[in-house]
């Protein structure tokens, strides 16, 4: 089974090879509180950061190139952690730094326009996350081979739809799938694309609780706890973007 995180898609056969080359005694090998343990700090780490770049950053008129770069650095990092299996606590921990920036000087400009909606995206987020949870504990929704498929695909579908929106309105100011004005006039198709999203990284939740789930039944070695955590942070922040944008388009 696959993860619908690609950040968490190869752990299962990476983990498992070394495993069996270089064994696993039973205390070095991650536990669901590890990897618990590391997602709340990670998170931590990032609203601290958020909070920072909230009161500190001025609303300058550099700072939406300063946002779009950022963002692409974000991707670029969460591509190299990903695909090379990177489990070090430095890299993992600059990316939930950068990403802090991030949201703090964006979420600052939303709340500027739109008071309350910060607060709004957040609640959402976390109760999107908890009642995924719930669903899965309780095996109200399984992770099956269709499932997988499904979200993988809608996934790699919006990720990629983003990227290009976004450098179209690097070059162009063109606005499709996604309107990055906070004042612009918002169509159907930005609707449907925000909330097809919201839907499909909810269901990745489902099939990342799976795979960490089996990760740890596999006894793979604690240092992929910290990789469990950081797909985990990657799926949050997706789905609060999704959100906050999807709240702003409803509110104007």
């Amino acid at each position: 089974m696959r993860s619908a995180n690609p950040v968490l898609d190869r752990l299962d056969d990476v983990g498992r090879a070394e495993r069996q080359v270089l064994g696993v005694d039973a205390g070095d090998a991650m536990t669901v509180a590890d990897v618990v343990a590391r997602t709340v700090g990670l998170l931590l780490l990032t609203g601290v950061t958020a909070a920072v770049a909230w009161f500190v950053v001025p609303q300058a008129a550099w700072i939406s190139a300063a946002l779009a770069g950022s963002a692409l650095a974000s991707l670029a990092l969460v591509l190299v952690i990903s695909l090379k299996q990177i489990t070090n606590p430095p890299l993992i921990i600059g990316y939930a730094l950068l990403q802090g920036l991030l949201l703090g000087v964006a979420s600052r400009a939303f709340e500027l326009v739109y008071p309350g909606i910060v607060a709004q995206a957040v609640v959402g987020t976390f109760g999107v996350f908890l009642g995924m949870a719930l669903l899965y504990r309780a095996r109200l929704i399984r992770a099956t081979p269709r499932l997988a498929r499904l979200v993988v695909g809608t996934l790699i579908g919006i990720v990629a739809l983003g990227l290009v929106n976004l450098l179209a309105y690097l070059f162009t100011g063109r606005q499709g799938v996604a309107v990055y004005s906070l004042s612009d006039r918002v169509g159907w198709l930005p609707y449907v694309f925000s909330v097809v999203a919201i839907i499909a990284g909810a269901l990745g939740f489902v099939l990342d609780f799976d795979l960490v789930e089996r990760s740890v039944g596999n006894r793979l070695p604690r240092r992929y706890a910290w990789y469990c955590a950081f797909g985990l942070l990657v799926g949050l922040i997706f789905l609060y973007w999704q959100i906050l944008r999807l709240l702003s388009y409803v509110r104007r």
